[in-house]
């Protein structure tokens, strides 16, 4: 059998086409940026000022204001850069094991990262290895840190660690959602099929593509299960404001207005891209109240001196406004099949010029997660997987949906580590060992490796 992560046929239509124009909104945000490295600098300075205890101006009220105006003011003016995981350790049984990131596969667009645990003895019983598939939609994949930090004391974890396209030479080639089936193909080929793989939102999709190409050829090495978790698999079901957003304005709308060129200041220059300036804007209007109030928040912290709320505002929003830019051909390829005409869901899905046959199915188990408050992708537009896949048997599936949380409590918080991931985590062993393991997870807890 062919490795589809190898196929070479025909390619998908390029939606944006000889249609896009050179847009000078990325030039203009870059002017606007160095414009401000002076005032920047200088509250900055200002800031140490005023908080210099030597300063007798520090310890008034007006010198502790003035320290916090300046601090705000550089925080919301500055470029944040790609966080680091800073994962160094976990428990494994009880015991402390060092953490090792590295990259164990490679491609233009995206490593895979290992976290590799550092035993002192060997486990009895290999734990389950899973690939977690970072959501392609503006943040870094550090944003799942917690995500990591919660699956690692009980499962072997690899992260798909997607590049910034202004960092990607144009020499490399586009990026297309065929490429991204394409990359999770090779990866799963990477790791043998002896893997599960969990999708956070946007991934959704394309992991049910590959699953499905891979299933329609027999491939032995698809994943042994597939979690998703609140992604867009069928945008009809109660459609939410970025849903309804996509079908009322268009793809043309989406390439005139939103894809521009990198500019040459970067390695990637002349890409046409959607910028993550533009993706970050998009994701703080929708809540622009709470997260004004964040910020008036965090100058009141700083006032008053309190610097543990100060330091958890500072590590959401230094996690939170670090974004990416995403391949215009990925970008508006996505948009237009699974919020405009839900190719997927239809069976006009396509993949290197082939269908998308879902139905084909049957090896790979199935779990869906949803959150009741999720304003990005709303109640049973992921369950909806369910329906697309008939042949995977009862046994094989499961679907919860988590009472009182939003989009991103579907995959961090308090609710996920308490409530969600021991679910997945018993789901996946049902699928390791599927004679010793109930589905209700009644018996997970013993066959956990020691």
């Amino acid at each position: 059998m062919a490795a589809i992560g190898e196929f070479v046929g025909p390619v998908r239509q390029p939606v944006e086409g000889a249609a896009l124009q050179s847009s000078p909104l990325y030039w203009m945000y870059e002017m606007s940026h160095a414009a401000l490295n002076p005032s920047r600098a200088m509250a900055d300075v200002s800031r140490l000022l005023f908080k210099n205890p030597i300063n007798p101006v520090s310890h008034t009220p007006m010198g502790k204001s003035m320290a916090a105006a300046f601090e705000l003011f550089e925080r919301t003016t500055r470029r944040y850069a790609k966080p680091e995981w800073g994962i160094t350790d976990t428990t494994v049984n009880g015991h402390r094991v060092p953490i090792h990131i590295n990259a164990v596969w490679a491609r233009p667009f995206c490593r895979l990262l290992h976290f590799e645990r550092e035993f002192a003895q060997p486990l009895r019983r290999p734990q389950p290895r899973l690939v977690i598939v970072a959501p392609m939609s503006g943040h870094h994949a550090t944003l799942l840190r917690g995500t990591v930090e919660a699956f690692l004391p009980t499962h072997d974890v690899y992260v798909t660690d997607w590049l910034d396209a202004k960092t990607v030479p144009l020499a490399d080639g586009r990026f297309g959602l065929d490429d991204y089936v394409d990359y999770l193909i090779s990866i799963f080929h990477r790791l043998g099929g002896d893997c599960h793989v969990l999708a956070v939102c946007q991934p959704a999709v394309p992991v049910l593509m590959a699953i499905a190409r891979m299933e329609a050829e027999d491939d032995p090495y698809a994943p042994k299960s597939m979690i998703l978790m609140g992604g867009p698999i069928d945008t009809r079901e109660a459609p939410t404001a970025v849903n309804a957003l996509a079908k009322d304005k268009g793809i043309e709308f989406f390439r005139r207005n939103v894809i521009t060129q990198v500019p040459w200041s970067h390695a990637g220059a002349t890409r046409h891209v959607y910028p993550g300036f533009l993706q970050l804007t998009g994701f703080m209007s929708m809540n622009l109240d709470r997260h004004v109030k964040a910020h008036y928040d965090l100058f009141g912290h700083l006032v008053k001196g309190d610097g543990d709320s100060a330091e958890k505002h500072r590590e959401f929003y230094d996690e939170y406004l670090a974004v990416m830019d995403l391949d215009a051909r990925f970008y508006l390829e996505t948009v237009e099949s699974v919020f405009i005409t839900h190719a997927l869901p239809t069976g006009q899905m396509q993949h290197r010029g082939q269908p998308v046959k879902t139905q084909a199915i049957h090896r790979t188990a199935l779990m869906t997660v949803e959150g009741e408050k999720d304003d990005i992708s709303g109640i049973g537009q992921t369950k909806a997987a369910h329906t697309l896949c008939p042949r995977i048997p009862e046994a094989k599936r499961a679907h919860y949906m988590q009472p009182g949380v939003g989009h991103y409590g579907v995959f961090n918080g308090s609710r996920f580590r308490s409530e969600i991931q021991p679910r997945i985590a018993d789901f996946i062993l049902s699928q390791e060992f599927p004679r010793a393991v109930d589905m209700d997870g009644a018996n997970v807890t013993a066959l956990y490796p020691r």
